[in-house]
């Protein structure tokens, strides 16, 4: 219970470092192109990756959301809601076979194994992995992420430390790649939108296996500092080596054959690990949004897409970024309008939802004690702050009993962890949740 955040981060960087950002082809594409000022570009790309992490975590939570669609029917206009669930169904499986064709591609650069063989491995596994259970599911996507931000941190020391660069060399060369978009901030802005696209759904449901708000928050907000950090740190590796990479399909694989043949190996199949990830996510949020909540439905209509995937997969990788990427950003841009907008929005309801949440937990944990009685009035309230939480009422119920378990069976010291993580002012809880009840009345009364 403690690390939850961490696991959630974890999880959210496994499923935004794919293919592109993990090998190096995106960046190149999207930013080194445009020499010394596509490294500002990267800076602010960092930035934005922090605030829509928070963001889309935040809302899965809030909405206990269990796919995309559940939370754009509550936060959008139906008609903009039912483009955006189209668009992202549309979208990730476009990016997931470009993923499959990532795999291929840098398993044929490193060991020479065919580019379709590579895929097929990828696509094979990513249907195997769909018969575990969720928990399961979220602690592979998170088990490759600190070995590849360990990875490119050390790929970066060994590049500049002791050693010396031409700047305006390398701005030189790194202007004569052909870019994915016009400019700098047009690349920052098509290309976070692709990110959004990636990771949307899945964030909404990793912030939709927990309970507590603030816990999804802080995992949303680490996950996207962290993809920054990994972001910029290959991004000035790249660039100290753009003249050696800058027509490679894998320009991060090529610099680490440099370092050490084994260092290479190693990363290949941590730059494979993610591309799983990452295509894994995305094929599976597909499966989740149609399957109705039937696990056997959804392993079904995740065999159709992994084999759809990886035909559409033979179109190359290097080829697929440049062409489909760009039409995809834009298409993500509604997207992050509209998160943004019901952010602002919805704000205060959040606010007031976590402290709602955090009572319920501290209820439920008196519940739990046998030196402690649970009140009517505290029955009364938990039953009410059920009721008008965004999230389906019964499900919460069940989730905040489940929670409780967890805390009690991973804390000694009860009292203390409620002090410190469950804080709660009982007066202004009461006073919103019956304003929240009168509003509720008006409602059903018009």
């Amino acid at each position: 219970m403690k690390y939850q955040h961490w696991k959630i981060a974890f999880a959210y960087i496994g499923v935004i470092i794919g293919a592109g950002l993990s090998s190096g082809q995106d960046l190149l594409q999207y930013f080194l192109c445009f020499g010394k000022m596509g490294l500002l570009g990267v800076l602010f790309l960092g930035v934005l990756n922090a605030i829509f992490g928070r963001i889309m975590v935040t809302f899965g939570c809030y909405y206990r959301a269990d796919n995309h669609e559940e939370v754009f029917s509550q936060i959008a206009h139906p008609f903009f809601s039912r483009i955006l669930d189209i668009v992202l169904v549309i979208g990730s499986f476009v990016m997931g076979f470009v993923m499959v064709a990532g795999a291929g591609s840098n398993l044929n650069q490193q060991f020479g194994i065919p580019s379709g063989i590579g895929a097929l491995i990828c696509s094979i596994l990513i249907a195997v992995v769909a018969f575990l259970d969720f928990d399961k599911i979220t602690s592979v996507l998170g088990i490759f992420t600190p070995v590849i931000i360990v990875m490119l941190l050390s790929i970066t020391a060994y590049t500049f430390i002791g050693k010396s660069y031409d700047f305006a060399a390398l701005d030189a060369t790194a202007r004569t790649i052909k870019p994915a978009m016009n400019n700098v901030f047009l690349s920052v802005i098509n290309y976070y939108a692709l990110c959004a696209m990636t990771g949307v759904s899945m964030a909404f449901i990793l912030g939709g296996t927990v309970v507590r708000i603030g816990i999804a928050e802080k995992g949303g907000t680490l996950g996207g500092i962290m993809v920054g950090i990994i972001v910029l740190a290959a991004s000035f590796s790249i660039f100290a080596n753009i003249t050696e990479v800058k027509d490679a399909d894998m320009p991060m694989l090529a610099i680490v054959n440099n370092i050490h043949p084994w260092f290479a190996v190693l990363y290949a199949f941590t730059v494979f690990s993610l591309i799983f990830n990452t295509a894994f996510s995305l094929y599976y949020s597909i499966a989740r949004r149609f399957s109705g909540g039937s696990t056997k439905k959804m392993r079904i209509i995740m065999i159709a897409v992994v084999a759809g995937g990886y035909i559409c997969s033979f179109g190359g990788f290097k080829t697929l970024i440049g062409v489909m990427y760009p039409i995809l950003g834009y298409m993500g841009v509604l997207l992050l309008i509209i998160l943004f907008v019901a952010w602002i929005q919805k704000r205060k309801d959040i606010i007031v939802e976590k402290f709602f949440r955090r009572n319920m937990l501290r209820i439920s944990l008196k519940k739990q004690q046998p030196d402690k009685h649970v009140t009517e009035k505290e029955k009364e309230l938990f039953h009410s702050l059920s009721e008008i939480s965004p999230a389906e009422t019964d499900a919460l119920k069940n989730d905040i009993h489940e929670t409780t378990k967890q805390i009690m069976e991973n804390t000694d010291d009860i009292k203390k962890y409620m002090d410190e993580n469950l804080s709660v002012d009982d007066i202004k809880i009461q006073k919103n949740v019956n304003e929240m009840m009168d509003s509720e009345n008006q409602k059903s009364e018009k």
